[in-house]
């Protein structure tokens, strides 16, 4: 049987082995360790100021919990499950190190409002990691980008070609995808940055505690003003989910592409030997890995946000032993994204290259220019829908004799339309289709260097 733990006067009889090793949560919850016991130096010194314990206490806390983190990061603090989860293992080591002083250190606070400090250090820490990973593959897509100004890439819509674009613009739309995620979690941030602690069990303390203070200690901007929300609350976890499932939404959405371009129907891409491997059966294989598993790690995170989900919908107020399933998941939710951007960047930076003759090729052979005959005729004064319709017969016909608009002769062009002259051959080249869009935002390398100005500038500011 287990030994009975710090409640267990209440009990005659210690938890079964079974039901112990089910409730335990140290084997995960471990995590939280050095956050714990930062909250915990914030805590003992809001005790002392306020005199709920001596200052020289409070400064014997503040240094036993310094040495428990020493040790851990030595690796001589390895707590199994008779010390249930974090808080007590923290708290039984530091009683152990410094004696009955030790145990003034959960004075005025509850593990709820504990755990619920702890976690959210630990959101906000790595929400300003992962908004740096961002930062450094945003980075990687703009130096692509700014190498790929002028190489050329068919443009899709519903994954049937539709106009051509400049490889950069096509880079830059992920750049701005991943710019909101930048975005979202700073907004996501804020929420996190509240403190629970203070809040107790569920219903505040007696004592005399200064929760600005501790709040302030933590770096926290605000404080939970309610008590019972302040412990139960787990909005911040759902919302950090949330902004990690979308931005794995569009790494996905770019790792599907890589794939799409790397096969040999494509042939956009050629993977380098670091970022992809062979087939075991199969020698002359080269398999895009990297995103494959980008793209299956998507609905990992996904799943973890549905859980969290289900997990809060049904609780009352407030606290519910129910909340410690809520660490795995953000844990996870955690490692996956960090693990996936940091697989992304490599993958651009030094994983494939692209092959603009390749590209070239590819917007040369297809009506992508279509639209640009549309236009053409519009400028000339024809009504633009007149103008798509008779372009739309243009490509019919010119489809049954196996030919490209820019294969036909002048005189089919004036058979057409007299309003046809020899500047169409220039007004339908992929590179002037391209050039002509210089609309604000869109593909014209005039548009493309501009964006990628601002995008610069963007990365320059913190």
């Amino acid at each position: 049987m287990t030994k009975p733990q710090t409640w267990s006067q209440r009990f005659e009889t210690a938890l079964h082995p079974a039901i112990a090793q089910f409730n335990a949560s140290i084997s995960f919850d471990i995590e939280l360790i050095e956050y714990d016991i930062t909250g915990s130096q914030a805590h003992a010194k809001m005790l002392a100021k306020t005199g709920i314990i001596s200052v020289e206490e409070g400064e014997t806390l503040v240094s036993g919990l310094e040495t428990v983190r020493q040790e851990y990061r030595r690796g001589e603090l390895n707590p199994g499950v008779e010390a249930e989860d974090v808080h007590f293992a923290v708290e039984r080591r530091l009683t152990e190190l410094i004696g009955d002083v030790g145990k003034k250190i959960h004075t005025a606070r509850s593990r709820n409002d504990q755990v619920g400090t702890d976690t959210r250090l630990y959101v906000r820490s790595q929400i300003t990691a992962i908004r740096d990973q961002i930062r450094q593959f945003q980075q990687v897509l703009l130096t692509l980008a700014q190498d790929h100004v002028e190489t050329l890439i068919p443009g899709y819509t519903h994954l049937q070609r539709a106009q051509p674009v400049s490889l950069a613009h096509h880079l830059l739309a992920y750049f701005e995808m991943v710019q909101r995620d930048w975005e979202r979690l700073g907004d996501v941030a804020k929420r996190v940055n509240i403190s629970p602690l203070g809040c107790g069990a569920l219903a505040g303390t007696t004592f005399p505690i200064d929760r600005h203070y501790t709040a302030e200690l933590l770096g926290f901007e605000d404080v939970y003003a309610n008590s019972l929300d302040g412990v139960s609350d787990r909005d911040f976890a759902i919302e950090f989910a949330c902004a990690a499932s979308l931005m794995l939404v569009h790494l996905s959405r770019l790792s599907e592409e890589i794939i799409l371009w790397a096969s040999e129907e494509f042939r956009f891409v050629t993977l380098t030997d670091s970022c992809a491997t062979g087939s075991s059966i199969m020698p002359q294989k080269k398999n895009p890995d990297v995103p494959e598993l980008v793209r299956g790690k998507t609905g990992r995170v996904f799943g973890h946000l549905q859980g969290l989900l289900v997990l809060m919908k049904g609780l009352p107020l407030a606290y519910n032993k129910d909340l410690q399933e809520d660490k795995e998941a953000l844990f996870d939710t955690v490692k996956t994204v960090q693990g996936c951007l940091e697989a992304m960047t490599i993958l651009l930076s030094e994983g494939l290259v692209f092959q603009p003759p390749r590209l070239a090729a590819a917007v040369a052979s297809d009506f992508s220019n279509a639209t640009d005959v549309a236009d053409y005729l519009a400028t000339k004064g024809v009504p633009f829908r007149e103008a798509y319709n008779l372009v739309g017969k243009v490509v019919k016909t010119s489809l049954a004799a196996n030919k490209l608009l820019k294969d036909l002769t002048l005189d089919e062009w004036q058979g057409i339309h007299p309003a046809f002259e020899a500047d169409i051959y220039d007004a339908i080249a992929p590179r002037q289709v391209v050039a002509a869009r210089n609309s604000y935002g869109g593909t014209g390398f005039e548009q493309v260097r501009v964006a990628i100005a601002a995008a610069q500038q963007r990365l320059s500011k913190p």
